[in-house]
C-alpha cells in the first residue's frame, strides 16, 4: 500500500493509504504513553473522591479506544460513534471494560465501577 497522506494532531496520527482496486485504508493510531502515566499518578493520587464525596473519579478513556469499543459492540466497523449508543449500553460496556484487568491502566482510582 502506497501512503497518500498523513496528519498528526496532538497524539492521534491519521495515515491515508492507497489499497489499490480496493480503495483508500485510513489508520488511526494514538499515543496512550502519557495518558496512562497520568492515569496511574491519579490512581495513586488519593482515593478518587472529590472533598465532598458527591463524586468520584473513575477513569480517563481516549475517545478512539471508546470508538474501538463501540465498533465491537457493533461487530460494524461503520458504527463507531459512542455518543449515539443508549446510556445503559455505553454503562454495561463501561463496566465490563473497566472492571477487567486488560484495562486496568484506564483507572484512576480503585473499586469496582
Amino acid at each position: 500500500m502506497r501512503k497518500i497522506s498523513e496528519e498528526v494532531n496532538k497524539n492521534i496520527t491519521e495515515t491515508f493509504l492507497d489499497n489499490g482496486n480496493e480503495g483508500v485504508v485510513q489508520k488511526r493510531s494514538l499515543d496512550i504513553k502519557p495518558i496512562i502515566e497520568n492515569n496511574k499518578r491519579l490512581y495513586n493520587q488519593n482515593d478518587g473522591y472529590s472533598p465532598d464525596k458527591g463524586l468520584k473519579r473513575i477513569a480517563t478513556i481516549p475517545t478512539i479506544i471508546l470508538e474501538i469499543w463501540t465498533k465491537e459492540f457493533h461487530k460494524d466497523q461503520n458504527k463507531g460513534n459512542w455518543f449515539d449508543l443508549p446510556k445503559d449500553i455505553q454503562q454495561k460496556i463501561l463496566r465490563e471494560k473497566l472492571n477487567s484487568s486488560d484495562y486496568r491502566y484506564f483507572r484512576t482510582s480503585s473499586g469496582k465501577f
